[in-house]
């Protein structure tokens, strides 16, 4: 999605499908293609702009990262390692899963809090916390840090920018791309470690 059309997307959407979009990519499979983090700073970015009010957007980003999670994580407890063996499809790709599940052999628990800042292993953490069976209160506890965090702290920085400095809305494309680049570091290192060590 062309960074430019996040803005008129974002208004067009409003708080429905602001919160749908943030659930779906925190925890459903198939949404991990979609502008988690270029839409929590847009929308805090307008909300400076007098498009949405911080204070019933924020709470609302929040709650719909930890129930985008949860719902992750029991969809994961019910279905189980089936998820291993389903076939790729234009909704599931088997490289995100089997991505998200040496995240997590790396950072145990704590994969549910940084995996927040890294795409597409955001989408299946919570998935895989369920799988192998975490306990839900462990996992809780670091899905509410990670949506404070992340859901809440992403917007917050485009409504804290958008109050503070002058034009910030003319770099919106700039900042939208910088926010993608470094999103995306995380999971170009991880894949990078991966390559190599199938090249050994």
């Amino acid at each position: 999605m062309p960074p430019d059309t996040l803005p008129q997307l974002v208004k067009a959407i409003g708080y429905p499908g602001i919160f749908a979009v943030i659930f779906a990519e925190s925890g459903l499979f198939f949404g991990f293609f979609l502008p988690g983090a270029s839409l929590l700073f847009t929308a805090g970015l307008l909300a400076s702009q007098g498009y949405f009010s911080p204070w019933i957007l924020i709470p609302l980003v929040t709650f719909a990262a930890i129930l985008g999670d949860s719902t992750g994580y029991w969809f994961g407890k019910k279905v189980g390692v089936s998820l291993f063996f389903k076939k790729d499809s234009n909704w599931f790709h088997h490289a995100h899963l089997e991505r998200a599940k040496d995240f997590y052999d790396k950072h145990g628990v704590q994969t549910i809090l940084l995996a927040r800042f890294v795409p597409i292993v955001r989408t299946f953490a919570p998935i895989l916390a369920g799988i192998v069976n975490m306990r839900y209160r462990t996992f809780l506890a670091y899905n509410v840090a990670g949506a404070c965090t992340w859901g809440a702290g992403v917007t917050f920085l485009g409504y804290y920018l958008g109050s503070r400095v002058p034009f910030v809305g003319q770099y919106l494309t700039i900042i939208i791309l910088v926010i993608i680049v470094i999103s995306s570091i995380p999971l170009y290192i991880e894949t990078a470690k991966a390559w190599r060590n199938q090249e050994r």
